[in-house]
């Protein structure tokens, strides 16, 4: 859990997404408080994801295959702010970003340490066209992936995906089809 800062801090909200207070990332994931994140997906120009495969020393889902990036806000940080730093930090791009949607969801994640995420996430998508450069201590792997043969796989072997992915999967796509990525 060496990537968990001591005292980072995650935003707490109400399901409006209302802000009630501050507490530390791995107690909130233990006790499954909610708290806001965001999530940002990217497309190329023919409509492929980007989508990274989390490292192997991440605290909750390692080796899992994800969205672009993700991360929690910190305590008086804007979403998009957020969204754009850290889709810098894991993958090394910088593009333009928008809204697509805002949804709590709440998924149990596997693993010894039996955390939740619970979360009112802030969902971004962006159009990138170039080749990422990741951050080896967030990201083990990245790939772009037709939107056919990515469903057809998450359907296949959903076990190989990250449990928000999977849920935002259907509305991203609907989302993406709207400024034209996908």
């Amino acid at each position: 859990m060496s990537e968990i800062l001591p005292r980072e801090r995650v935003v707490l909200v109400d399901p409006s997404d209302r802000e009630v207070g501050t507490a530390e990332k791995l107690a909130v994931h233990r006790d499954g408080r909610l708290h806001r994140a965001v999530s940002v997906f990217l497309f190329d120009d023919r409509g492929r994801w980007l989508l990274q495969r989390r490292a192997d020393g991440k605290y909750h889902s390692p080796r899992l295959w994800s969205n672009t990036a993700c991360t929690h806000p910190r305590p008086g940080e804007a979403p998009l702010s957020a969204a754009s730093r850290r889709l810098d930090e894991e993958m090394g791009v910088r593009c333009l970003l928008q809204p697509a949607f805002a949804r709590v969801y709440r998924a149990e994640l596997v693993g010894p340490e039996r955390l939740v995420e619970h979360e009112f996430d802030h969902v971004f998508v962006g159009r990138f066209d170039g080749e990422p450069v990741p951050a080896a201590a967030e990201v083990s792997g990245w790939d772009w992936a037709e939107a056919d043969v990515l469903r057809a796989d998450v359907e296949a072997r959903p076990d190989r995906y990250t449990p928000w992915f999977r849920l935002f999967q259907d509305e991203v796509e609907r989302a993406a089809r709207g400024f034209g990525a996908a």
